[in-house]
C-alpha cells in the first residue's frame, strides 16, 4: 500500500476555483462528500472573511444547484450543497480510490491524501488529468502495517531495552547488561537493536513530508 499527499489545482471553469481565488484568505474544508451519477453532495465548513459574501456567491453560482446553511457565525459557516461539478469526487469514484477527509481548498488548490495500491493511485492520476485537474505530488511513501515494521524478536529486544532503561538519559542499563538479561550474545543484541532502530527511524522520516520520497511511485503517478 502506498500513501500519497497531492496538491490539486482546480480548473478555472469550476465554481470552487472561482470562489476560492476570489476569496484567497478563505478556507473551504470539506467534511463529508458523496458523488452521485451526475452531481455531487458535500458538507463544507467555510472559514474566513467575509463569509456572508462567499455564501451569497455560492447561492448565485449556476454550478451550485442547492445550498442549505447548517451553521453560521461572523467568520465561519457550515453548508450542505449540491453541485454539478464535483470533479474530485468523480475522479475518486472512477478510479476506485477514496479521498481521505477532510480536504482543504484554499486559493484554487486542494490538498488531498489517499492510500491504496500503486495501480489505484496511477488510475487516480489518470482520472485527475481526464477531468482537467492539474496536480503535484507533495509526499509519497509505502504504507506498512505496524506488524510489518518490526519482527517479533526485534520488538521483544526493543521492549526489553526500554523497560531496562537502555534508552533513558542517563542510561540505566548498558548493552552488556541488556544482553545478559536476554541471555543472548552482546553482538546479537547490538545488531537486533540496530535493525529495529533503523526501521523505526526510517519510518519516522518517511512521515515527514518532503524529506524522503519513493521516486518510482512518483513516476508512476505522474504517468512517466
Amino acid at each position: 500500500m502506498a500513501q500519497a499527499t497531492l496538491t490539486v489545482t482546480m480548473p478555472e471553469q469550476v465554481w470552487i476555483q472561482q470562489l476560492s481565488t476570489a476569496y484567497p484568505e478563505t478556507t473551504f474544508r470539506v467534511l463529508a462528500a458523496v458523488p452521485g451519477a451526475e452531481r455531487g453532495f458535500a458538507l463544507v465548513r467555510i472559514a474566513g472573511q467575509p463569509v456572508g459574501d462567499v455564501i451569497e456567491d455560492m447561492r448565485d453560482h449556476p454550478q451550485i444547484t442547492e445550498l442549505t446553511l447548517a451553521q453560521w457565525s461572523d467568520s465561519e459557516a457550515t453548508v450542505h450543497f449540491e453541485t454539478t461539478a464535483p470533479l474530485l469526487l468523480f475522479s475518486a469514484r472512477d478510479s476506485g480510490m477514496p479521498i481521505e477527509l477532510p480536504v482543504e481548498i484554499v486559493d484554487g488548490e486542494a490538498t488531498i491524501e489517499v492510500t491504496g495500491s500503486r495501480d489505484r493511485l496511477a488510475q487516480l492520476a489518470e482520472q485527475l488529468e481526464r477531468f482537467g485537474l492539474q496536480y503535484r505530488i507533495d509526499h509519497v511513501r509505502e504504507r506498512l502495517h505496524e506488524s510489518q515494521l518490526l519482527s517479533d524478536r526485534q520488538l521483544e529486544v526493543l521492549a526489553a531495552a526500554v523497560e531496562a532503561g537502555y534508552y533513558d538519559t542517563p542510561r540505566r542499563c548498558s548493552l552488556t547488561d541488556l544482553a545478559d538479561r536476554l541471555d543472548i550474545a552482546k553482538s546479537t543484541c547490538s545488531e537486533t537493536l540496530h535493525r529495529a532502530e533503523e526501521a523505526i527511524i526510517k519510518r519516522y522520516i518517511e512521515d515527514v513530508p518532503g524529506l524522503e520520497r519513493d521516486g518510482a511511485l512518483e513516476e508512476q503517478l505522474a504517468g512517466d
